[in-house]
């Protein structure tokens, strides 16, 4: 009997969720828990890209470098908005940090638009879309995972 590719895909989708179940799980307690997920994830796009042996180190140079840039500004954002003196400013004062949230988003727009072109060297316009699915997808399951742990 012969497995569609659309079955496998579902099918080896379907363990990796099964997998960042057990590591979302484990996550909490552990403090290891970070690498476990990255792994997870790095995975997922690795299935999901179907990288060549020659994109796969140029594809994971550009997109490490790609993720703690964007993990960097993502961090300065949720520490702007989650100073606990937030309530105690002025309004001037909470302007410049709304002011601040902007241009890190800004930052973070400029940083997809570079990296794009990076990407776009090493790998299709396809698996460039399908990375961006990916990760959405990613964090989808992530936060669904949590959620549910949480309830």
């Amino acid at each position: 009997m012969a497995i569609s590719t659309t079955m496998k895909l579902k099918w080896i989708s379907w363990i990796i969720g099964l997998m960042l179940t057990a590591q979302v799980a484990s996550a909490q307690n552990d403090p290891n828990g970070r690498q476990k997920i990255e792994a997870a994830k790095i995975g997922m796009i690795t299935n999901r890209l179907n990288l060549t042996t020659d994109q796969a180190p140029q594809f994971w140079a550009v997109y490490n470098e790609y993720n703690a840039k964007k993990q960097e500004l993502n961090r300065r954002i949720r520490q702007l908005r989650n100073e606990p003196a937030r309530n105690n400013l002025s309004d001037d004062q909470l302007k410049n940090g709304l002011r601040e949230v902007n241009a890190t988003r800004q930052k973070l727009a400029d940083l997809d638009q570079e990296y794009m072109d990076r990407f776009l060297k090493v790998i299709s316009a396809a698996q460039l879309n399908e990375l961006y699915r990916t990760e959405q997808a990613f964090n989808k399951m992530l936060l669904n995972q949590l959620n549910n742990q949480n309830n």
